[in-house]
């Protein structure tokens, strides 16, 4: 029983290094033109361990889209801003964040999902849907925070909390599109400068007299939310960053 487990928990070391090295390699040399070999390369293991995990680079890159979002959500659930009573502060925090965390080199803080859906959305349709449910994912983390602002401070405005989450997406998705061909994060972090102003505009200034961190604490993540990556398509097993 004692060696069953110490293999499992092998296995699952081996394949977070393989999933960390494919988010970073794929984050640096595209998806195209990554090879299993890279990937193999930069976890120091063996094909044949990749090919334990995975069926194939598909696979590995659906789980790799899988591990980059648990990763992300682990970052954003501990940055300081989540923590604010305030949903006009949270949602304006989390802008703040993002571009507190355009740090180090281009692969370190672009997206990975971005990356690869760009390339793969047409000739590869299962790695688009993974792109795709994990944007929006994350999308929706912010929509409950713009939607708990949106009934304080704009309750009359005619637009939707869900699709403004996903404008902050397309100008973030266009931010690093811009620091690529740049050559750095300076144009990203204007872009978020003006994205911050935009939404600090649908929202106003606070009403005189009230708290600045009032009402609306953000919602409890539900445990289908917690558990949703627990198993995901080319990594049996797989349980995430949480």
């Amino acid at each position: 029983m004692a060696t069953r487990g110490a293999k499992a928990k092998a296995a699952q070391v081996s394949g977070d290094r393989l999933l960390d090295a494919a988010v970073d390699v794929i984050r640096a040399k595209g998806y195209s033109a990554t090879r299993v070999e890279d990937i193999c390369a930069a976890a120091g293991l063996t094909k044949g361990a990749f090919f334990h995990h995975f069926a194939g680079k598909e696979a590995c890159a659906i789980a790799a889209a899988a591990h980059f979002a648990a990763r992300a959500d682990a970052l954003f659930d501990a940055a300081p801003y989540a923590a604010l009573a305030d949903p006009r502060a949270r949602a304006l925090g989390y802008i703040d964040f993002r571009k507190a965390i355009l740090q180090g080199g281009l692969p370190q803080f672009t997206c990975l999902l971005g990356t690869m859906v760009q390339e793969a959305y047409e000739t590869h349709p299962a790695i688009r849907q993974a792109c795709d449910r994990y944007i929006r994912e994350h999308a929706d983390r912010l929509a409950a925070d713009l939607a708990a602002a949106k009934a304080i401070y704009a309750p009359e405005a005619t637009w939707k909390p869900e699709s403004l989450a996903l404008y902050t997406q397309a100008a973030l998705q266009g931010a690093f599109v811009l620091a690529k061909a740049s050559g750095g994060a300076e144009i990203a972090v204007e872009c978020l400068d003006h994205l911050r102003r935009y939404v600090e505009m649908l929202f106003g200034a606070p009403a005189p007299g009230r708290p600045a961190e009032a009402s609306a604490a953000r919602p409890a993540r539900t445990l289908d939310q917690r558990r949703r990556r627990s198993s995901e398509p080319g990594h049996e097993g797989y349980t995430g960053d949480r």
